[in-house]
């Protein structure tokens, strides 16, 4: 097996032992990204603004592998509160076309990285 690693510096950097994505047999796996610029700074007290960073991130790794949404086929969205559904639904959905959108679940959690409100990580095959 051969793991192609994906790096971009359009999104934030690794802050761990992991990378952005990582492409095996032409599917990527991509990274949870939370409402980091990629310049480290954090989007906070406006959940939409920050939805909106976490799918510039994910778009930028995407685009680094040369693929787009269209390429998702499984999504995964945190939360740590169900009640921000609606808003974070509303801004997920305009980066995807209804008819091809991809799987999906979401799931609430008690605490994420930073103490960000969302996370959202995906699965994209080319």
């Amino acid at each position: 097996m051969k793991k192609e690693i994906i790096l971009t510096s359009d999104a934030p950097a690794p802050i761990g032992p992991y990378n952005q994505a990582v492409k095996v047999n032409g599917i990527l796996y991509l990274s949870g990204q939370i409402p980091l610029t990629s310049k480290m700074d954090l989007i906070k007290n406006d959940l939409k603004k920050e939805v909106n960073q976490v799918m510039i991130n994910l778009k930028a790794v995407l685009n680094a592998a040369n693929m787009s949404f269209k390429n998702v086929v499984k999504s995964t969205i945190f939360l740590n509160n169900m009640d921000n559904f609606q808003s974070v639904n509303e801004v997920y959905g305009e980066f995807f076309e209804n008819e091809i959108a991809p799987a999906r679940e979401t799931l609430a959690v008690k605490t994420l990285p930073k103490n960000v409100r969302v996370e959202i990580s995906m699965i994209a095959h080319d």
